[in-house]
């Protein structure tokens, strides 16, 4: 399904506005990664990258069959509580998404997230979106 989502990224934007993390990536000790099953199938999955202070919301994906059923949702809602759960003294969530992703921008700012400047290694571009929420 990695896979899957890295065509379907692809098919929206040009590689200089993908930033996908890697998969072997999602290994790293600071990588917390959600898969969603509906019985044996996967649905969906999201990764959460601790760097304090702030958390990065990366890889969220839903299967296109398995949308519009809270999956994303529920997947969110998981980041967000092993967020608040770390050690690490997170005090914000952060993520990059795409502009031509209305139903992902939607949902986060419906769980509270609000639009930012650029963040990290990140420079501006006008396909990318960047979004915070505080976790105090």
């Amino acid at each position: 399904m990695i896979a899957e989502s890295d065509r379907y990224y692809a098919d929206l934007y040009p590689a200089e506005s993908n930033h996908l993390l890697a998969a072997e990536s999602l290994l790293s000790a600071n990588v917390s990664f959600f898969v969603a099953r509906d019985a044996e199938t996967i649905c969906g999955f999201g990764a959460v990258v601790a760097t304090p202070p702030w958390g990065e919301i990366k890889r969220m994906y839903v299967a296109t069959s398995a949308r519009r059923r809270g999956i994303g949702r529920d997947i969110l809602l998981a980041i967000e509580r092993r967020a608040r759960e770390l050690k690490l003294k997170l005090t914000q969530l952060r993520l990059e998404t795409g502009v031509r992703q209305p139903e992902a921008i939607a949902l986060y700012a419906a769980h509270g997230f609000m639009e930012i400047a650029p963040f990290g290694d990140y420079a501006p571009d006008p396909l990318s979106m960047f979004m915070e929420k505080s976790l105090d």
